[in-house]
C-alpha cells in the first residue's frame, strides 16, 4: 500500500504536461510516421519533416517533439513533408495520435492521393449530391446529402488549392 505522500508524489509527476518548447530534441529533428487505413498501411516508419493536416479542433501543424496529444480528423488534405518534396492525401476523416517520442499514428477510414483524384468527377459527383437535398423527401435522406455535399465540397476546395 502507498504511503499519501509517495502517492501524491506519483499523482504531480504524471499530472506534469511538458510543452513542445521542453522537448527533448532527441529524434534529430525528423518525425516518425504510420499513416493506416483498415486495409492497408500506407506508411509505416516513415521520416518526415513536417505533417499539416486539419483537425476538429483547427488546422494544425506537426514537427518533431511536438506535445503529444490525440487530434479527430475532418475531411481535408494531409500533407506529408519531406526532404524529397510533399505529399499529400485526401481523408475523410480519422484520428492522429502524437506520442512523446516523435512518432505520429494516422488512422483513417479511406485516403486517396490528392494527385489521384478526378476533378470532374468530384463537380459531378457535388451537383448530384446537391440535386439530392433540394429533392430529398425526408429528413434522413436530406442529411446524407448534405454530408456528401460538405464532403465534395471540401475535396473540390483541395483540388483547387492544389492547382494554385
Amino acid at each position: 500500500m502507498l504511503k499519501p505522500a509517495t502517492a501524491l508524489a506519483r499523482t504531480s509527476r504524471l499530472a506534469t504536461r511538458t510543452y513542445a518548447s521542453e522537448a527533448t530534441g532527441a529524434t534529430g529533428g525528423k518525425l516518425v510516421v504510420n499513416f493506416v487505413l483498415p486495409h492497408e498501411s500506407v506508411m509505416a516508419k516513415r521520416e518526415v519533416n513536417q505533417v499539416d493536416m486539419s483537425a476538429v479542433s483547427g488546422d494544425l501543424g506537426v514537427l518533431a517533439d511536438h506535445v503529444p496529444t490525440i487530434e479527430q480528423l475532418k475531411p481535408g488534405v494531409i500533407d506529408f513533408i519531406s526532404d524529397s518534396g510533399s505529399q499529400k492525401y485526401f481523408v475523410s476523416g480519422g484520428f492522429a495520435i502524437m506520442n512523446p517520442n516523435s512518432v505520429l499514428n494516422i488512422n483513417a477510414v479511406e485516403a486517396f492521393k490528392l494527385e489521384d483524384i478526378d476533378p470532374q468527377a468530384v463537380a459531378a459527383n457535388l451537383a448530384e449530391s446537391q440535386r439530392l437535398v433540394a429533392s430529398a423527401k425526408d429528413e434522413i435522406t436530406k442529411e446524407a446529402a448534405v454530408i456528401e455535399v460538405e464532403l465534395y465540397e471540401t475535396l473540390q476546395s483541395a483540388l483547387a488549392a492544389k492547382s494554385k
